[in-house]
């Protein structure tokens, strides 16, 4: 059983406090997620931060996902009243597809704004997301590595850069923001096999444990496929298969574990056992 983990440092309370300060200034709030976790890579105190104001749910690294499953969280997020988008940042696939989803859910107040015969203003927006998400990224795409500064907007510190990504398009660069304490060990164990907390936090073999058991249950086509396991292996027996199947051998033709540790997380990360969801709406209701 995975001891719970404090992982709250201080600069996170600042980040937060910032959040809380810029959000009035907010017309739409971009709420990145990790496609294969959509509910562990949410910060549940974010989450309430913005919760009034309108959000676009994007579930970035789309590829990497188990596609019907991934279409169940969309579906989920759709029924909680969200605009959703599915994107890859690293490709830019679908990111051009963000402003026009932007401008369809801001209409109303957009209409509303030109009916008291007001000028257009840019929409103002930012985005939230855990570490190895892909914010800097989709920054990047977004504004295709020529972004501008616009100065200082009334109201926002010097130290607050707007970003303008086009001419009725602006983002405010915030801090990036982790999560609070977490308590469900699913959702440790799902950011540590992603990466999205650094590797060595939690203990490996136990990620690892966690993730093959996981792989087992939903996914043995794909142990069978890509390691030669089947049956009902018990996890030793699992890294010896992987193990002698790697060459992952020491003196006395003994197994180094730590290398076959390195080779698991590898292939999830880098999609060798095909798309993964680790998240599963019935999580939702553990996590209640």
């Amino acid at each position: 059983m995975m001891k719970q983990i404090q992982w709250f440092p201080g600069h996170m309370f600042k980040s937060i406090r910032e959040i809380k300060e810029k959000i009035s200034l907010m017309d739409i709030v971009m709420v990145l997620l990790d496609a294969r976790l959509p509910l562990s890579s949410v910060n549940p105190e974010l989450f309430k931060i913005v919760s009034h104001k309108p959000m676009m749910i994007l579930f970035n690294k789309m590829d990497l996902a188990d596609e019907p499953i991934l279409n169940q969280w969309v579906k989920y997020y759709q029924d909680q009243g969200h605009a959703t988008l599915k994107i890859d940042s690293q490709t830019g696939k679908n990111v051009g597809k963000i402003r026009e989803l932007a401008q369809s859910v801001l209409h109303e107040k957009i209409e509303k704004r030109r009916s008291k015969g007001l000028k257009d203003r840019p929409i103002r927006t930012m985005i939230i997301g855990i570490p190895n998400v892909g914010k800097s990224t989709l920054i990047n795409q977004l504004s295709k590595s020529s972004a501008t500064k616009t100065g200082n907007i009334p109201g926002v510190t010097k130290a607050q850069q707007w970003i303008k990504l086009s001419d009725d398009f602006e983002l405010l660069d915030t801090p990036g923001i982790l999560w609070p304490k977490f308590e469900d060990e699913k959702v440790g164990y799902h950011l540590a096999i992603t990466g999205a907390i650094k590797d060595k936090i939690l203990p490996e073999d136990d990620v690892v444990h966690y993730a093959l058991t996981f792989l087992k249950k939903y996914y043995p086509q794909r142990l069978l496929e890509r390691y030669g396991i089947e049956g009902d292996l018990e996890f030793v027996e699992m890294l010896d298969t992987i193990g002698r199947l790697r060459g992952c051998l020491i003196k006395n033709a003994e197994i180094d574990y730590n290398r076959v540790y390195t080779i698991v997380l590898t292939d999830i990360r880098n999609k060798n056992l095909g798309g993964l969801s680790f998240d599963r709406l019935e999580d939702v209701s553990i996590r209640k």
